[in-house]
């Protein structure tokens, strides 16, 4: 029974073209960047209280 449903949700879609796949790229990086601005990471570097591999100051 579901399989049957399932099959009936298919839709016959042309082949992607060059441009579905250009808009598609933009589309995905420009979400990547949107979560990494949303997360606080504004230029591809990690803040130092975030590195796993220095221990956090206790400096006041």
């Amino acid at each position: 029974m579901a399989l049957a449903v399932a099959k009936g949700l298919q839709v016959a879609r042309a082949p992607a073209t060059a441009e579905d796949l250009e808009a598609l790229e933009t589309d995905v990086l420009a979400g990547f960047v949107l979560a990494r601005a949303a997360a606080g990471f504004s230029d591809g570097t990690i803040s130092a209280a975030a590195r796993p591999d220095r221990p956090m100051s206790t400096a006041p």
